[in-house]
């Protein structure tokens, strides 16, 4: 079975999804909850340690910066990339979070128009100053559910066969993903019409502990 890396987070997916254009997402109030989630999350993580104990892992660097902070709402850009080629992310995403109650969150996905043009905007933010929230393209069905579990720990997933996907085969893609302060887990993993998995990690979820 081909291995893809995969991501989180949250966050973190390599799916074909239904893609469209959306119009600016839901900002929602900023409680002390959803900064405590917010910060968990931002940094720069990498696979490194899971990379050198098994060899099915790639050694991928994983960055997750706060963006338009100007704005209400949480906006986390994301950014991946082989750490051996770390100017040629392999993907680019805009998280959306949002607390949907007591210890509930949703980490909507975004894509963002003509990506490479905001490569490196982890450390240089006002490359999205070309950006507003209402241009970026919304995966539809691909948003990560997530629960607090315990102080400072967070798990979820998408929905189901929700998060549509073409890639290798694939009639569904599916992300399990924990987080916490010092690491965030995720599982990404595609599916064929019969409940067969045709790509992904097979024994477990990329590691990323925080650098």
């Amino acid at each position: 079975m081909l291995r893809i890396p995969g991501l989180l987070l949250l966050f973190m997916l390599t799916l074909a999804c239904s893609t469209t254009k959306s119009t600016a997402p839901a900002a929602s109030p900023p409680t002390a909850e959803l900064a405590a989630l917010e910060k968990a999350m931002t940094g720069t993580f990498n696979s490194s340690a899971q990379a050198s104990a098994n060899d099915s892992y790639l050694n991928i660097v994983l960055h997750m910066e706060p963006i338009w902070t100007d704005q209400p709402g949480s906006y986390l850009y994301v950014e991946q990339a082989v750490a051996s080629d770390p100017t040629k992310p392999y993907r680019q995403r805009v998280y959306v979070l949002e607390q949907k109650g007591k210890k509930k969150f949703i980490s909507s996905v975004y894509e963002l128009p003509e990506p490479d043009r905001f490569i490196g905007a982890h450390k240089n933010p006002e490359k999205l100053d070309l950006l507003k929230p209402s241009d970026l393209i919304a995966r539809e069905g691909c948003a990560v559910y997530l629960k607090q579990t315990e102080p400072g720990m967070y798990r979820g997933s998408t929905k189901k066969d929700k998060c549509k996907s073409t890639l290798r085969g694939a009639s569904y893609a599916t992300s399990r993903v924990s987080i916490a302060g010092s690491f965030v887990q995720s599982w990404d993993q595609g599916f064929d019409e019969e409940g067969k998995q045709v790509w992904g990690a097979t024994k477990g979820g990329y590691m990323f502990f925080r650098e």
